[in-house]
C-alpha cells in the first residue's frame, strides 16, 4: 500500500537472542578480501566451520566475513555492484541446518554473480522459501580480527510498521 507492507513489515519481527556464529571466509580462502563477484557454496562453508572449530546448528546466526566492507570506502561502485558471498547452494545449505539469520560484511550478503539468469536467488530462498532473515553491511571485521567465531548474538530493531529493511545495531557478546 501507499503506507507500505501491511503484513510481513519488519515491526513483526520479534527480537532476536541467540547462539551466533562467524565463519570467516576471507581467511578460508587465505586473503584479506574475496574477490568481486566471488562465490561460495556450501563446501566452503563446512570446510571453513571445520578449520575454524565451530559448528552451524538449529537456531544461530551465521555471520560471514568477507573483508568485502573494507571496499565500500575503497571503490564504493565496487563495493556495491561486485559483491562476492555466498550462493544458492550454500544458503540452501545452511537453512537444511535451521539458522535463523544469515549475514555478511556486504551489502547484498550474497555474490552478484548470479546463477541461472535468478536475480538475488539467495534472498528469494532465505526470505520467501525458507523464513530466514538477511543481515546485511554487517560489521564481522572486529570479530574476525580477534578470532572469534562463537558469541551470544542480540537484535532489537526498530519496529517501522509497513517496513521492508531497517538499518539495525546487533551486539556480539564474546
Amino acid at each position: 500500500t501507499e503506507n507500505g507492507l501491511t503484513r510481513f513489515g519488519t515491526d513483526k519481527i520479534p527480537p532476536i537472542a541467540t547462539r551466533g556464529v562467524l565463519l570467516d571466509m576471507a581467511k578460508h580462502f587465505g586473503v584479506e578480501r574475496l574477490e568481486p563477484m566471488q562465490g561460495f557454496g556450501s563446501e566452503d562453508i563446512q570446510a571453513a566451520a571445520e578449520s575454524q572449530g565451530v559448528s552451524i546448528g538449529a537456531g544461530d546466526v551465521v555471520l560471514l566475513h568477507s573483508g568485502w566492507l573494507s571496499m565500500a570506502e575503497e571503490d564504493p561502485a565496487i563495493y556495491i555492484g561486485q559483491q562476492p558471498g555466498i550462493n544458492a547452494e550454500g544458503a540452501e545449505y545452511l537453512t537444511s541446518l535451521g539458522v535463523v539469520a544469515i549475514g555478511a560484511d556486504s551489502a547484498a550478503l550474497e555474490t552478484m554473480a548470479f546463477e541461472d539468469g535468478a536475480i538475488f536467488p539467495v534472498h528469494q530462498h532465505l526470505l520467501v522459501d525458507a523464513g530466514v532473515y538477511v543481515l546485511e553491511t554487517m560489521n564481522t571485521g572486529p570479530l574476525a580480527a580477534d578470532g572469534v567465531h562463537e558469541f551470544f548474538f542480540v537484535l532489537g530493531q526498530p519496529r517501522f510498521a509497513g517496513s521492508v529493511q531497517a538499518v539495525i545495531n546487533p551486539v556480539a557478546i564474546r
